[in-house]
C-alpha cells in the first residue's frame, strides 16, 4: 500500500506560479514512477508529467516549458513547479504512483488549482 497526499493548490492569476507537492508513504520502495494528472470540469483525467525512479521525466505538450516535475527522495516527495499559468490550467491535480510488478495505480485526493484571467 502507498499513500499519497497532495498540497499546494490555490487560486492564482494568469501568468502566476504555483508549486504542488505530493508526499508518499507506505511501501515506497515499490514505486516505479510517479506523476501528476489533472481533471478539468467535464473532461477526462489526463497525465501531464511523470518522473521515474531513475529521474527520467516526461511532459504533456500542453505544459512543456512551463511545468517541471522533480522529486526529493530523502523526503519521499514529488513536486510540480507550474509557471506561466493559464486559465486552461484550471483543474483538480492528482498525484499518481505506479507501484510494484503489477503496475498498480495509487492516487492522491486531489488539489484544486484555479487560474483567473
Amino acid at each position: 500500500q502507498v499513500q499519497l497526499v497532495e498540497s499546494g493548490g490555490d487560486l492564482v492569476q494568469t501568468g502566476g506560479s504555483l508549486r504542488l507537492s505530493c508526499a508518499a508513504s507506505g511501501s515506497i520502495f515499490r514505486i516505479n514512477a510517479m506523476g501528476w494528472y489533472r481533471q478539468a470540469p467535464g473532461k477526462q483525467r489526463q497525465p501531464i508529467a511523470t518522473i521515474t525512479t531513475g529521474g527520467s521525466t516526461n511532459y504533456a505538450d500542453s505544459v512543456k516549458g512551463r511545468f517541471t516535475i522533480s522529486r526529493d527522495n530523502a523526503k519521499n516527495t514529488v513536486y510540480l513547479q507550474m509557471n506561466s499559468l493559464k486559465p486552461e490550467d484550471t483543474a483538480v491535480y492528482y498525484c499518481h504512483a505506479d507501484v510494484g510488478w503489477r503496475n498498480t495505480d495509487y492516487w492522491g485526493q486531489g488539489t484544486q488549482v484555479t487560474v483567473s484571467s
